[in-house]
């Protein structure tokens, strides 16, 4: 396929992320400017974003080795204004933080790029590289308060367990290969429309088993607590929203587009797996003190639920997970926002347990209401946007009849309450009177304040009016043609 003028225009927001990247990287070498390196990578991020919307009507376009889609645009814009929000709590994070700080930002827009090349991708050889493009930067960002034994830990615990899910991924593409001679997804799909045979049908299940551990599926979900408590907070906010986001996007991709997925076996494992994550991740949840690991449980959780769309596979599969990411995303951007206001890379790691939060209710109100939204909302209760993601996934699983993953749903979300609901009464004690963590007096003024805070108002308006992003998200479609 040869590229023309049609294809670059729809390839553009990936070139100005990398652009910006590019940009921010020959800036470092000339000079060192904190605010200057953050002000360029905002540019380039609101630059794409704004491109990704003009091109939003075109959709679909084949490029080679990519598709831009409506899923591919819905994760697009999801990644770019996640990692939007983690350059604003980067920026106060770093302030006085005593190394290097311009390079967290080029790692972060290299991540971010790999995220939508990897959302994008419709051949085997582009979900790789879109992958390790994602998950490379990622090792630097969780390790980049080195001063911290706990961020480096966590860097390399995730550098370790990636390597062997590449591993994992790799062989499984080979067995695919090795049966289909074909790389991209329409030809696989193909293939399997006829019965697959077992080399092909070992290729999806390592397929499964390296996405896996991406999206912290159980049985691969270890690494995430470790993981999200030692990372400095903006590169765990990352972590836990736009990566997830472009793996969940890529998986659903191959569900929906390759039949192999959607053999009866298949759909059995996804739905052991789902409830399997539903309960082991609210469980586990139930005796933490760090909110934090808490956090990471809890995303263990979700994806479990998100696995019932995976399950489904049709009908309003697609459409219940877009609007479930989206509303994870925003409850938890608020969350690890909060987390981050309060953390600094330097004095003892970031504020991570529970008992930190003692009283925070009568030192900074406005601050304790974000971090109790966002939780009310990762609850799923009513008047909050997570209530209806919860909604659309519980609807999903009774229409397609699995009331065994009905009932998962149910008894996981009355789990999640309780612990959910144990942080936030923290929140409300009084005080016992040492003030060691604490966020700036101007937080609300300051770029991470003020996003947080609009992130917590629109958890609220999504929870009370949510047309506007059901609408957006019912008009995505997924390209599955060859």
């Amino acid at each position: 396929m040869t590229l023309t003028g049609t294809h670059l225009v729809a390839l553009l927001p990936l070139i100005l992320v990398c652009a910006a990247a590019i940009t921010v990287m020959l800036g470092i070498a000339w000079r060192r400017h904190h605010a200057g390196t953050a002000t360029l990578t905002v540019a380039g991020l609101v630059a794409a974003l704004v491109a990704l919307l003009v091109i939003w009507s075109r959709a679909p376009i084949e490029v080679p080795l990519l598709v831009i889609d409506g899923l591919a645009l819905l994760a697009g814009a999801t990644i770019l204004g996640a990692s939007l929000v983690c350059v604003a709590l980067a920026y106060g994070y770093l302030e006085r933080y005593p190394g290097p700080r311009e390079e967290f930002y080029l790692l972060l827009l290299c991540a971010a790029a790999g995220g939508m090349v990897l959302a994008a991708s419709r051949h085997l050889a582009t979900l790789f590289i879109g992958l390790e493009l994602l998950s490379m930067p990622l090792y630097g960002m969780l390790a980049y308060a080195f001063t911290e034994r706990r961020s480096l830990e966590a860097g390399i615990k995730y550098f370790m367990l990636s390597a062997a899910a590449s591993a994992f991924l790799l062989f499984g593409m080979a067995l695919i290969y090795a049966q289909t001679g074909r790389l991209d997804l329409a030809g696989v799909a193909g293939v399997f429309g006829e019965r697959p045979a077992s080399w092909g049908l070992a290729g999806i299940g390592l397929l499964l088993v390296g996405l896996g551990f991406k999206v912290s599926i159980v049985p691969f979900h270890l690494w995430t607590p470790d993981v999200y408590d030692g990372a400095p907070g903006p590169a765990a906010t990352f972590l836990a929203s736009a990566s997830k986001v472009a793996v969940f996007v890529v998986l659903l991709r191959l569900v929906l587009a390759t039949p192999g997925f959607q053999a009866e076996w298949l759909r059995g494992l996804l739905a052991a797996l789902a409830l399997a994550g539903m309960l082991v991740g609210n469980l586990l949840a139930l005796r933490q003190s760090n909110l934090k690991r808490l956090l990471g449980y809890s995303s263990i959780a979700h994806f479990g639920y998100l696995l019932v769309a995976l399950v489904v596979g049709e009908g309003l599969a697609l459409e219940t997970s877009g609007v479930y990411l989206l509303t994870y995303v925003v409850a938890t951007l608020a969350a690890f926002g909060v987390v981050t206001l309060l953390s600094s890379p330097y004095g003892g790691g970031d504020v991570a347990a529970l008992y930190h939060y003692r009283g925070l209710f009568w030192r900074r109100p406005w601050l304790t209401a974000v971090l109790t939204v966002s939780l009310l909302s990762l609850a799923g209760i009513p008047f909050t946007a997570g209530f209806i993601g919860k909604f659309y996934i519980l609807a999903l699983g009774v229409e397609a009849g699995h009331w065994w993953l009905v009932g998962g749903i149910v008894v996981g979300s009355v789990i999640g309450l309780y612990y959910y609901l144990r942080a936030m009464v923290a929140l409300y004690l009084v005080e016992p009177g040492m003030r060691r963590h604490d966020a700036p007096p101007d937080w609300g003024v300051r770029a991470g304040g003020m996003v947080v805070l609009g992130l917590a108002i629109l958890v609220v308006l999504l929870g009370i009016y949510p047309w506007p992003m059901i609408a957006w998200v019912t008009g995505v479609e997924v390209f599955t043609a060859g």
